[in-house]
């Protein structure tokens, strides 16, 4: 898709990978909803800011209806709880599905509609190199993005008929508030992962890997 022309919701845009997301569409002369909790965190020139909480309904179907006019979904919004699946807190394992995969689920078929009668336009799901490597100490959000995959796979046939496409991006850790704690040295510039997400939505590609970390994972997964 041409992403000059388009108008794009982003979730989570107030901060890390989203706001970096949201700029680089700014620049590209895009209409973007900068969506967040909290609007007042949204501080990015030229974004629109749009209250979206993903995790209540009545917040997605206000959203959906105020960007009316979106042809690009970035479904980026998520927690890492990162708890042990067989001894970690059960109310943070939840908290981690109810976010990165039912929260992109009920964001995705708030805004199908949207895109379909805009004519079509695009997904772009941040996933994660988790989505494929499951170490039991971050057992919850390895399933969550697990989750995230396979609705990313199955919203693409569905969505293509529409004229829809549906991008995946797996990375690791960016240097994002998420990753605070990670050695400088294993994260990714947020923007190179950003702009290489872009190119790929606008290839209309169905996945993005976005560092050696996740090439070397995913070409382990065939061994």
């Amino acid at each position: 898709m041409e992403l000059t022309d388009a108008v794009a919701v982003i979730t989570g845009a107030n901060r890390g990978f989203g706001r970096h997301l949201a700029a680089q569409l700014i620049e590209r002369g895009a209409k973007v909803y900068a969506a967040a909790r909290d609007t007042e965190s949204i501080d990015l020139p030229g974004a629109v800011p749009l209250r979206l909480d993903v995790t209540d309904p009545e917040s997605i179907s206000r959203a959906a209806a105020t960007a009316s006019d979106a042809t690009l979904l970035i479904n980026n919004a998520g927690v890492a709880a990162g708890e042990s699946l067989l001894d970690g807190d059960l109310d943070g394992i939840r908290r981690d599905m109810e976010v990165n995969y039912f929260g992109t689920l009920a964001v995705t078929r708030a805004f199908a509609p949207v895109l379909t009668a805009n004519g079509g336009g695009a997904v772009l799901n941040v996933l994660s190199v988790l989505s494929w490597l499951h170490p039991g100490a971050a057992g919850s959000y390895s399933a969550s993005k697990a989750a995230a995959w396979a609705l990313t796979n199955a919203s693409r046939d569905l969505l293509a008929p529409a004229g829809i496409t549906v991008t995946g991006l797996h990375v690791g850790y960016m240097d994002t508030d998420m990753a605070a704690n990670v050695p400088a040295d294993r994260k990714t510039d947020p923007a190179v992962v950003a702009k290489l997400a872009l190119e790929a939505v606008a290839r209309g590609d169905a996945e993005v890997l976005g560092d050696e970390l996740t090439h070397g994972v995913k070409a382990g997964l065939s061994r």
